[in-house]
């Protein structure tokens, strides 16, 4: 075995492709093999060991084993960094299997391997954010995905925070409620949920389960710049394995009629389309929007590439005959008005000719068409208006500078982009969510235009800036679509946070300044927290030198490694448990919010 790694690193040194500063690139080396690329082919025909494992002859013919070499080269023996050589040691190993050949589960919280110029959405691009990104295999889920205790609930209105008393219900008197004998009465407030959202969403589905009417999300685009970076195939096997969990459970949330509509751009929207065809079915898929958020002038290109100026969003519906879905109509451009609302009428009213038929001597018959009764051009899938519902570009450069100056977040959605698509498929009071929050404009949108809506958030200063931003919105702030609604103010909502265990020994990983930090943060992880079943303290111990001779952020990213993922936020079966010392007020939240 030994003298095979050697042969075959030897023997990939003389081709150019796959070495760079000395060292040979695994990634480059799969990826030539999952094309079977000639030249590597031949490389490998050329020694008789090389010949001998990975080519099987069939009748007089060699052919390549490329599964066999794929799985060879990706093996942890094979050019291990220091990293992977510690945990070998320890006997912290993994199959080797490819990621595509695993049904996964991946998950996302803060801090992993890599420093980030983004975070969870687009919206994100000026903070330096840290994730954790793990994907775990089936046997390594028992109990991840079981609802999880709420705790840290209070109410928000206008005049501040308040101790949280009980959920709104149907059961409060609600004319329109139709409690669901499988899931209680439906909780009419709205929701802010701060935690890991894939878990959110499941432990939402035990009372919202079909209640949904509209899902809007804005996920990381998997750009390079956000959270997957990676080499392409892992970055976009685990970014649609991220995906395809979250849009599962969206799926069981949303009601029969309902709508989701996901915002992404050209780097994942075609991978995306496919797996929404997956998800929801094909005959589910509604339509293509286009949302030009640029104008054809506005951007300089640095090479021959033209400018992106365009984002997409998919839209599919739960059931695609009984959606909800409403006719929109477009304002009409200037040069429109100009042109052809030019008549005028005996009392001074603005309308354009329409031809209506011909008579019997083929001539024409019109019909006004008066501007103050029209609605407007027929809604198309390509937006080219939203931007032009501000009076000038300034205007909308002036409404984005006052979101920033008012959360400290800069956002590119405009809230009459949300409007758009809320006008389309929901009606008031209906419910709307967006797992992935950001800065909250979804949430905002909503609740200006009085629907019920839940937004879940996983990282403490995105919950702070958007809690800022409806804050405002209670208060009547006259930002975005406020006038065009007639927005005052008013409502509430209440805040949440799934309950910790596990996840907070992530924290402190994270926080953590020294390796001193880290060896006394060991010490306390070994007494309290949850570890995974790979781990063996006694070993662990035995080899810290070792330890100590990893980077500081190899050293962070094994003591992630060594937490139980089952046990990152505590499970509502165990809510009772004495040592997670859930308060008799929690205790009170959670049996009322899972109707137990």
């Amino acid at each position: 075995m030994e003298n095979l790694l050697n042969n075959l690193k030897s023997l990939l040194q003389k081709d150019e492709r796959l070495v760079s500063e000395g060292e040979l690139l695994k990634n480059k080396l799969i990826e030539l093999a999952i094309k079977l690329d000639k030249d590597l082919i031949k490389l490998l025909l050329s020694d008789e060991k090389m010949k001998e494992v990975f080519f099987v002859e069939i009748d007089g013919v060699l052919v390549f084993d490329k599964d066999k070499f794929i799985k060879f080269v990706s093996n942890k023996q094979f050019l291990p960094d220091s990293y992977t050589a510690f945990k070998n040691k320890i006997g912290l190993t993994e199959d080797g299997e490819f990621i595509s050949e695993k049904r996964e589960v991946v998950l996302s919280w803060p801090y992993k391997d890599c420093v980030l110029e983004g975070g969870m959405t687009k919206e994100d691009q000026k903070r330096d954010e840290i994730f954790w990104n793990e994907t775990l295999a089936p046997d390594e889920i028992s109990r991840l995905l079981d609802p999880k205790v709420f705790t840290n609930a209070k109410r928000i209105d206008k005049n501040g925070e308040h101790k949280f008393d009980k959920f709104k219900t149907d059961e409060n008197g609600d004319p329109e409620g139709k409690p669901s004998a499988s899931n209680g009465a439906s909780i009419k407030d709205n929701l802010i949920i701060k935690g890991n959202n894939l878990l959110a969403l499941h432990s939402l589905r035990k009372r919202f389960a079909g209640k949904v009417k509209l899902v809007y999300i804005d996920p990381p685009f998997n750009t390079g710049s956000d959270t997957f970076t990676y080499n392409d195939r892992f970055s976009q096997s685990t970014w649609l394995t991220f995906m395809k969990n979250r849009l599962e459970v969206a799926k069981d949330l949303l009601d029969k009629d309902g709508n989701i509509f996901v915002h992404i751009d050209d780097n994942q929207c075609f991978e995306l389309k496919v797996l929404m065809d997956e998800i929801f079915k094909k005959e589910n898929f509604v339509e293509t929007i286009i949302w030009a958020y640029g104008s054809p002038s506005g951007g300089r290109a640095a090479g021959a590439k033209l400018v992106g100026i365009h984002d997409y969003i998919l839209h599919y519906a739960k059931d695609y005959p009984i959606r909800k879905q409403f006719k929109v109509y477009t304002p009409y451009s200037d040069k429109y008005l100009k042109d052809w609302f030019k008549y005028r009428d005996e009392n001074g009213k603005v309308y354009q000719r329409r031809m209506r038929g011909r008579d019997e001597k083929g001539n024409v018959i019109w019909e006004k068409q008066y501007l103050d009764e029209s609605l407007g051009v027929p809604g198309c899938t390509v937006w080219t208006d939203i931007k032009q519902i501000y009076a000038d570009p300034r205007a909308f450069k002036a409404e984005q500078r006052r979101y920033t100056e008012m959360t400290g977040y800069d956002t590119q959605k405009p809230e009459a982009l949300l409007k758009r698509i809320l006008e389309y498929t929901t009606s008031e009071g209906d419910l709307v969510l967006d797992f992935f929050n950001g800065s909250g404009t979804t949430t905002a949108v909503a609740h200006k235009m009085k629907r019920q809506w839940i937004g879940v958030e996983q990282l403490e200063e995105g919950a702070k800036i958007f809690i800022k931003r409806l804050k405002n919105v209670l208060n009547g702030d006259q930002t975005g679509i406020s006038k065009s609604v007639g927005w005052k103010g008013g409502g509430d909502f209440v805040y949440l946070e799934l309950a910790k265990w596990n996840e907070n020994f992530v924290e402190k990983i994270k926080k953590a300044k020294t390796t001193e930090e880290l060896q006394k943060l060991w010490e306390t992880i070994k007494e309290k927290a949850f570890l995974s079943y790979k781990v063996d303290i006694k070993t662990i111990d035995e080899h810290a030198k070792d330890f100590t001779d990893l980077s500081f952020e190899n050293q962070k990213r094994f003591l992630l490694e060594c937490l139980d993922k089952n046990h990152l936020y505590i499970n509502y079966s165990e809510i009772d448990d004495e040592e997670y010392g859930v308060s008799e007020e929690d205790k009170k939240l959670n049996k009322e919010f899972y109707k137990s």
